[in-house]
């Protein structure tokens, strides 16, 4: 057997484990609120994961630890398998339902939906994924089943499947580093992974519990406070309402919404050391303060577009501004702008939706839950356009740094870091267009204009959520949400391994030389 087919099917095989466990854990929550049916498809759904997961670890188990090229190849088939496979209980309910079986479920247009396989498989890869683009018409009627399966998606996703594959298998050596930095994560908090990817679990967990108790001091039901907490902090968007959460028409819950999501888009590491009693890293580290700087900025500019547009009264444009800038640029994707409480996301003035676009084209930190490129990539192509400009004023022989962060990089590795972010920068914005151009192409042209699309596409690129009205089961052509399947994967890994991925396995079919 190739060596390389071994190395990947081991660890997508513990990858497919990790998610029938998830789907074991799950049952409780049908157990409790009395859906019995529910029960029973989480333990169902769970059987074709472990099955085919055991199989690969077993049959691969001596197989050599990853290279980096392996790493890619497992992040990108292992993502696309969990969207696969996680869309499975959404598969199970609505059949069931339409089946007459005995669920003690009520058939409803939303649930039916999911009776198309692409639609299941499209809400699972929005879930794991953490972008919370949705399928549903109607959140609030799904059954407690669906709505915990879609926020624990979205919670374990934040993080990252393989990061918590890691940290529950806990295996020593360079294997578990090269997977965790295939999930488009470098930072370390302990020179050990494991202990790493351990202590980022504990962290997540702490501040999810924190949020759940916020939301429901806020005034939010519990139901909707453990699940909005959940997709909040993990900056994915989902809700268990209809209208998102405009639902709650509350100041006080937006208030307490948004230090949640920027918790999400900070990254674990500085998390740690302010934890530890570091507070100085709220200011001193470069991704954190332009976390702040951004999103107060971008807010201020949005709300001055918003002001002198669809709202008449300082404190709305202020109130819905600043909101969905920060919904947008932690990537979460919550909605508290849409017709049922005042003017909707899509009606916005374009120059209004291209701002928010750009929010969700940057995203927050790296090593955070959030999409995009990552602020730091945005503060190297400054930074690096102004080293290359700054290098036609000295002569040949001048030995020049380039500081990022505490960084004092060389003009070797200074060039290293601004290549690999232009490269993201351009294969972002080249996916973004090509989408925007095919979105346009097969959608009707009176109903949505160039920024509608432009936006609906950065957002699902962005892993955001956020909708400009086009994404649903019956708006989005079936090519459309193909297309939008894409975005998702890409954006979630950054591009570089599905194009690895992708090479690798036309090279073994002999159709890339």
């Amino acid at each position: 057997m190739n060596g390389t087919t071994a190395t990947i099917g081991r660890d997508v095989g513990r990858i497919l484990e990790a998610l029938g466990g998830l789907m074991i854990v799950s049952i409780v929550v049908p157990l409790v609120w009395g859906e019995w049916f529910g029960a029973l498809a989480f333990g169902v759904s769970a059987l074709v994961p472990l099955a085919v997961g055991y199989g690969l670890h077993r049959r691969f188990a001596e197989a050599d630890s990853p290279s980096r090229l392996h790493g890619m190849v497992v992040a990108a088939t292992g993502w696309l398998f969990v969207g696969v496979f996680g869309s499975v209980p959404f598969l199970l309910v609505a059949w069931g339902v339409h089946l007459g079986l005995p669920t003690g479920l009520e058939g409803t247009p939303t649930l039916s939906a999911f009776r198309d396989p692409l639609n299941a498989v499209f809400e699972s890869m929005s879930g794991f994924t953490g972008t919370g683009l949705t399928m549903t018409d109607d959140e609030a009627v799904l059954p407690r089943t669906l709505q915990w399966w879609r926020t624990f998606s979205e919670w374990i996703g934040g993080v990252g499947v393989i990061v918590l594959t890691t940290a529950i298998l806990a295996r020593p050596g360079s294997g578990s580093l090269t997977l965790y930095e295939s999930e488009a994560r470098s930072e370390k908090i302990h020179p050990s992974i494991v202990s790493t990817v351990r202590t980022i679990w504990w962290i997540f967990i702490l501040f999810t519990f924190v949020s759940i108790l916020a939301l429901f001091a806020a005034g939010m039901p519990i139901w909707g406070a453990i699940n909005h907490a959940m997709t909040g902090l993990a900056t994915g968007g989902f809700s268990i309402t209809d209208n998102s959460i405009a639902t709650y028409d509350s100041a006080l819950i937006d208030a307490v919404l948004i230090p949640i999501m920027l918790l999400g888009s900070i990254a674990f590491p500085v998390h740690y050391l302010i934890l530890q009693g570091d507070l100085r890293n709220i200011y001193e580290d470069l991704q954190t303060r332009w976390v702040f700087i951004y999103m107060s900025l971008g807010s201020a500019l949005l709300w001055a577009f918003l002001y002198v547009g669809p709202y008449d009264s300082p404190l709305s444009a202020l109130r819905y501004g600043g909101f969905q800038f920060v919904s947008a640029a932690t990537c979460t994707g919550f909605q508290t702008a849409v017709d049922a409480t005042n003017v909707a996301l899509g009606a916005w003035p374009a120059q209004a939706q291209l701002l928010v676009a750009f929010g969700m084209f940057v995203g927050g930190a790296a090593g955070s839950t959030v999409g995009g490129i990552k602020l730091i990539r945005g503060l190297t192509l400054i930074k690096g356009i102004r080293y290359q400009i700054g290098d036609v004023f000295y002569p040949d022989s001048a030995v020049r740094r380039l500081d990022i962060d505490d960084r004092r990089l060389t003009e070797a590795e200074a060039n290293r870091e601004f290549v690999e972010a232009a490269i993201i920068a351009v294969l972002w914005t080249t996916f973004l267009v090509v989408g925007t151009v095919l979105l346009l192409v097969i959608l009707p042209a009176e109903e949505f204009s160039l920024a509608n699309a432009f936006f609906e596409v950065a957002s699902a690129q962005g892993n955001v959520g956020l909708s400009s009205g086009i994404t649903g089961p019956e708006s989005l052509p079936t090519l459309g949400k193909i297309s939008f399947l894409g975005h998702m994967w890409i954006g979630r890994l950054e591009i570089i391994p599905v194009l690895v991925a992708a090479r690798t396995l036309l090279s073994r079919g002999g159709m890339y030389q």
